[in-house]
């Protein structure tokens, strides 16, 4: 296995044969490293990425997870979001673009307010801004334009649906075989960037299904196998879609609680190597509660509260191995789950009592 990314020590080049550090963004040098190890697969994990050049070794034969289309679409929300709303028709938050501050202000009359501000590229809610009137428009202008990822250079302003719940429904498209939707994730999000999730989320069987469709529907259009986490906002009577990644979710890190008979990466790379999945089963209810740096550490960051944590009953902590550290950057995930216990919401509570022990520190000081 070949780790590529845009510095040194990443997690995963921390477990690979080899790796490489580019400038994602600079073609020439996606071209020259897949010349180089000439790879039967590239499994893209970043959104900032020359995604185009995909295409190309796609027609080489290489086999692109899903596939270059999906990763060009899901790594820009215009093509998500236009896939969806235009060619499938499906329910989305209502929607304009803008490439300027005036063309926001202009696209704000129209949407209205409560709206949010989004670039049209970047990652973990970066960049993104709820705004309650139009004295915060310049200000949620910059935070998209200083945080987005690539050249794009248009933000997307969204209607703020008053939804009921958030969902991550993962499916996992497969080679030979049919589509599976794994139980429900609900989820909450802070700065646009998620905080917890648990599993199973209860919402009605009716919603559920609508969901299902509508997964299954843009995975069918984009084409390819492996896991997607395809997010929705739960209404009284209806299901929004709101976003998708074509790869492993971060609400999905639930499942490494064993909630499921096969967690998201085993079935993401089931579905890689066109080694079938029957069935995927709700084994015990469980969450999950992100680990957050509170200061910025330069290298080496270490990791207090360890013993603490898991003392609390059916507890585990995974900690990323992030060479660095920032300010609400996640380090890790706290764990728990329980077989019999149907309240997820004591669930919740513990996963945030674990997590809240773990303190990340400056091993040098």
């Amino acid at each position: 296995m070949i780790a590529v990314d845009s510095y040194y020590d990443a997690p995963a080049q921390q477990v690979a044969d080899e790796r490489e550090v580019i400038n994602m963004l600079d073609g020439n040098e996606l071209d020259r490293i897949v010349e180089k190890h000439k790879p039967d697969i590239i499994v893209p994990e970043i959104e900032a990425i020359r995604t185009e050049r995909l295409y190309n070794y796609e027609k080489s034969g290489i086999v692109v997870v899903p596939s270059a289309k999906a990763a060009n679409f899901t790594m820009n929300r215009k093509e998500i979001r236009d896939l969806a709303a235009k060619e499938l028709k499906l329910k989305t938050a209502k929607y304009e673009y803008a490439a300027s501050l005036d063309e926001l202000l202009n696209a704000a009359e129209i949407i209205g307010f409560p709206c949010v501000i989004k670039p049209l590229m970047s990652s973990s809610g970066k960049g993104q801004s709820y705004v309650k009137n139009e004295s915060e428009i310049q200000s949620a202008w910059d935070n998209a334009s200083s945080n987005s990822r690539g050249d794009f250079n248009e933000v997307i302003i969204e209607e703020f649906i008053d939804f009921q719940s958030e969902i991550t429904l993962l499916t996992v498209t497969q080679r030979s075989g049919v589509t599976l939707y794994c139980p429900p994730i609900g989820h909450r999000q802070e700065r646009g960037d998620y905080q917890e999730s648990w599993q199973p989320a209860y919402i009605p069987e009716n919603l559920l299904q609508k969901a299902r469709d509508i997964a299954g529907k843009v995975t069918e259009s984009l084409t390819g196998f492996g896991i997607w986490g395809v997010e929705f906002f739960i209404g009284k009577e209806e299901v929004y879609f709101s976003e998708l990644s074509p790869r492993p979710h971060d609400t999905g890190m639930v499942t490494l609680a064993d909630t499921q008979n096969l967690n998201e990466f085993e079935l993401h790379l089931r579905a890689i190597l066109g080694l079938p999945i029957n069935e995927i089963l709700l084994q015990r209810s469980g969450a999950s509660s992100v680990i957050l740096s509170e200061k910025i550490i330069s290298s080496s960051p270490g990791y207090e509260g360890l013993d603490n944590a898991l003392k609390f009953k059916n507890s585990d902590i995974r900690i990323f191995g992030k060479p660095s550290a920032k300010i609400h950057r996640r380090m890790g995930v706290a764990l728990t789950w329980d077989e019999t216990d149907s309240d997820i919401n004591i669930l919740r509570r513990r996963a945030k009592e674990i997590s809240d022990c773990i303190k990340v520190t400056d091993c040098k000081s």
